[in-house]
C-alpha cells in the first residue's frame, strides 16, 4: 500500500502595497502584468499575471504587514529583452543586467512601495 504524497502545485507572491489603485496601474503599465482578479468593494486584493508568473497585491490597511518589504525572483528566458521592455515601460530599474559568479545574469526593479523584483536567467559559468 502506497500513501499519496501531498503535492504542492503552485505559489504566488503577495506584495503589501500602500495604494492599491496606483499599484495596479504600475504593475499593468510599467511591468506589463494583466489583472486577472480584483476583490473587495473597494478593491483591496488583486491578482496579476504576466506569462507564467502570478503576483498578488494586498492593500496595507487589510494586514499588519508593512508595505514595501516583499521580494521575488522571476526567472526569464531572455533577461536583456525583459530589461529593455521594462525600461521602455518606465519601470524603476535599480541596475542593468549583469553576470554574477553564482551562475545568474539578473537585474532588480522596485515597485512604488519598494517591493523588489529580481529578473534573471542562468548563465553557463558558475563561480
Amino acid at each position: 500500500m502506497t500513501e499519496e504524497q501531498a503535492m504542492m502545485v503552485g505559489a504566488a507572491t503577495v506584495f503589501v502595497v500602500s495604494n492599491i489603485a496606483k499599484s495596479i496601474e504600475h504593475y499593468r503599465d510599467a511591468l506589463g502584468f494583466t489583472i486577472t482578479l480584483q476583490y473587495g468593494a473597494p478593491t483591496f486584493y488583486v491578482c496579476l499575471c504576466r506569462d507564467e508568473v502570478s503576483l498578488h497585491l494586498l492593500a496595507a490597511h487589510e494586514t499588519k504587514r508593512l508595505p514595501g518589504n516583499g521580494g521575488i525572483c522571476v526567472f526569464v528566458k531572455d533577461v536583456d529583452r525583459v530589461h529593455a521592455d521594462l525600461t521602455l515601460r518606465g519601470a524603476k530599474v535599480l541596475k542593468p543586467p549583469q553576470d554574477y559568479d553564482y551562475g545568474m545574469r539578473d537585474f532588480d526593479v522596485v515597485d512604488l512601495d519598494g517591493n523588489q523584483l529580481t529578473f534573471g536567467m542562468g548563465t553557463s559559468h558558475q563561480g
